[in-house]
């Protein structure tokens, strides 16, 4: 079982900075891939980023203005989003793939990041 618990959601003006973490309670370098999720208000749940040992994805929207790392001694992803936009405005929820082609996955209870003037 891997908990993960999430941090630095908040309220910030359009064109701000916040940075996201995801602390895992287990050794993150064992974990195929790591990654984070956002859900806003009657829409579905999209892939933000992700992050694998050799890579890292990012959906369109957010190319160029959010950067996905982690730290495997300290067990923690982290999201670093600039120049933020009112559509930015979701929960934040971060993701565990625990190995290649896994049939299930892991998730934190989800921040909130709000952007707004």
């Amino acid at each position: 079982q891997v908990q993960l618990v999430e941090s630095g959601g908040g309220l910030v003006q359009p064109g701000g900075s916040l940075r996201l973490s995801c602390a895992a309670s287990i050794n993150i370098f064992s974990i195929y891939a790591m990654g984070w999720y956002r859900q806003a208000p009657g829409k579905q749940r999209e892939l933000v980023a992700a992050i694998t040992s050799g890579s890292t994805t990012y959906t369109d929207s957010v190319k160029g203005r959010f950067t996905i790392s982690r730290d495997n001694a300290k067990n923690t992803v982290y999201l670093q989003m600039n120049s933020l936009k009112p559509e930015d405005t979701a929960v934040y929820f971060c993701n565990a793939v625990p190995r290649y082609r896994a049939t299930y996955d892991y998730w934190g209870q989800g921040t909130q990041v709000t952007v707004s003037s």
